[in-house]
């Protein structure tokens, strides 16, 4: 056969230079000798097997000429010659396959890698829905044009895994297409993590030999690189080749859309975050409002105007009109009375009057906005956790210290989870099951722990979700003050003695911020979870282990007192 013999000519092209390879196909620069013309060739590394699998080759081959995206670079032509088939892309002016890019550049940068990704995937998730994997994606088969963005070619132009009747290909085309689209977007990931790490992982350059080992070893960025990679990234690139096929990206898209939320936070480090969610805040309000809440405020409000304590107690009821009401009289206008920050909603009413209450609970969107049932009870949820760690945050609140401004500040360090299911439904659903424990591979008695709710954020959206809190709080104008207490002390931090309201503020809220995630865990690890937060807060709190369990029972009872008082939400 040509190649096998060391021939330099597979039909009318002339081979000139390989490009690269992998153990499935070999991609050359060539020349088209009709036309003179620089193409690109890839074929598989070994001759046809048979007329069958032949076959089953130009079929899958020009299913995906068929294609018409940006970022998939059509064949010019496809055939076979002597056995040995093959696919010609021509080259754009100015391009180069990445292989060759790399060994004429410095390496690129972390968000240019995570852009070529992001372009790569578009164009896979295109194909995907189209029924087609590429099936050896590797750095040989990605081109960067001239304008720096990447482009995929050779779909197909690896051997089929085995040929099949059309009979058979029905059955299966839905599995294996899910199966192959899964191999593609773990193809994607080792080439990031490749660009990253500035080496390949698993000390494996062939990417479908690391696909094959990829469910027996793990694969992480190292923490020591040449060129430091920010957290959020991390965690994508990390997840994107974790071992566990459930933990992996369900998807092209999915991959894409963490890719493209990390590359707008790295592109604004300012508003990144806020860039996720801006278009969403205008369309459909930051929360919806609790039904009937609209009503009950105006039926207050039309009372004795000296009973300041009715009307904040409903305010209170619902987070939503609580953040609205701190936005609406901390805001610039608003906000030199003695240059003190509002963080009770009562100050907000006397300084605001029934009018602006009325004016802050009409301007939220009914409940539960566009969320279908099953988001509006998983946001229901959420705000039962908001309502509960604002109470217990009151409980907590040591003598002399506002408790109101307690509860609320504690509800403000659940203003990013809230705002990821309202906002981020489908997101919020993947996040949750990498937090989910699972059971090891290797051993099925024993438990693998999820990722962290941080780790798990960047690792969906590209952002954490106190963030995407602290990006809106600033978008509504809320005080640096604000903003530092509604930032939850991390957990890997010794908790200190405040020197400041604001600090205790922070830390009280805090403290039920972890006792109510604690307390959301499997039974079996609660209670071992609770002690560790008393222990944490101990010296500067005096908790215990018991105190903090009765103030969580009687947390729970007022938001069972509050829901029976109030109508109750959709779902």
């Amino acid at each position: 056969m040509p190649l096998a013999s060391g021939a330099k000519r597979v039909g009318r092209f002339t081979l000139r230079e390989l490009i690269g390879r992998s153990s499935s196909t070999m991609a050359w620069q060539a020349q088209d000798l009709r036309t003179g013309a620089a193409v690109m060739l890839m074929l598989p590394r070994t001759a046809s097997p048979g007329q069958a699998m032949l076959a089953a080759w130009i079929d899958t081959v020009r299913r995906a000429a068929r294609l018409d995206h940006p970022r998939l670079m059509a064949p010019i032509e496809f055939g076979e010659h002597d056995g040995w088939p093959f696919l010609a892309c021509e080259c754009p002016q100015g391009a180069k396959p990445l292989t060759l890019w790399l060994a004429d550049q410095p390496m690129p940068s972390a968000l240019d890698a995570a852009r070529w990704a992001t372009d790569l995937l578009d164009g896979l998730a295109f194909a995907h829905d189209a029924g087609l994997a590429h099936g050896d994606i590797g750095l040989h088969s990605i081109i960067v044009d001239r304008l720096g963005r990447a482009r995929l070619w050779g779909l197909g132009a690896a051997w089929p895994d085995r040929v099949m009747t059309v009979e058979q290909t029905e059955i299966a085309t839905l599995q294996q297409q899910r199966a192959a689209g899964g191999q593609d977007v773990l193809a994607i990931g080792l080439m990031l993590h490749q660009l990253v790490a500035r080496a390949p992982a698993l000390d494996e350059a062939d990417l479908p030999s690391a696909i094959r080992r990829i469910d027996r070893e793990i694969v992480r960025l190292p923490w020591a690189l040449p060129t430091p990679v920010p957290e959020a990234l991390r965690a994508i690139v990390n997840r994107s080749t974790d071992r566990h096929v459930h933990r992996r990206y369900l998807s092209a898209r999915s991959l894409q859309r963490a890719l493209e939320g990390w590359c707008k936070v790295e592109a604004d480090a300012k508003g990144g975050a806020l860039a996720l969610l801006v278009d969403k805040l205008h369309a459909v309000g930051h929360l919806p409002a609790r039904p009937g809440l609209a009503q009950r405020v105006v039926q207050v409000g039309r009372m004795d105007t000296q009973r300041i304590d009715d009307l904040t107690d409903v305010i209170l009821e619902d987070p939503a009109l609580s953040f609205e009401m701190l936005r609406a009289v901390n805001t610039a206008e608003l906000s030199g009375h003695a240059g003190q920050v509002v963080t009770t909603v009562r100050r907000a009413v006397e300084l605001l009057g029934t009018s602006g209450v009325r004016r802050a609970a009409s301007s939220l969107r009914a409940w539960p906005g566009p969320l279908d049932a099953a988001a509006a009870n998983a946001l229901e949820r959420g705000m039962r956790q908001a309502f509960v760690a604002g109470h217990l945050a009151q409980l907590l609140a040591p003598a002399g210290l506002d408790g109101e401004a307690a509860l609320l500040v504690a509800q403000l360090q659940h203003l990013g989870r809230l705002l990821l299911l309202y906002h981020f439904a489908d997101e919020a659903s993947q996040i949750d099951l990498l937090m989910t424990p699972t059971p090891d591979p290797d051993d099925e008695r024993r438990l693998v722990p999820g990722l962290t709710e941080t780790a798990a954020a960047m690792a969906v959206i590209g952002v954490s979700l106190d963030a995407l809190a602290h990006a809106v709080a600033h978008h509504w104008g809320l005080d640096d003050r604000i903003r530092e207490m509604m930032q939850p002390l991390s957990c890997n931090t010794a908790v200190h003695t405040p020197e400041n309201i604001g600090g205790w503020l922070r830390l009280v809220a805090s403290c039920a911020h972890e006792c109510v995630g604690a307390s959301s865990l499997p039974a079996a690890s609660q209670g071992r979870a609770l002690a560790l937060v008393a222990g944490r807060y101990n010296r500067a709190l005096g908790t215990t282990l018991e105190s903090l369990r009765e103030a969580i029972i009687d947390a729970r009872q007022r938001l069972g007192k509050h829901l029976r008082a109030g109508p109750r939400s959709a779902g």
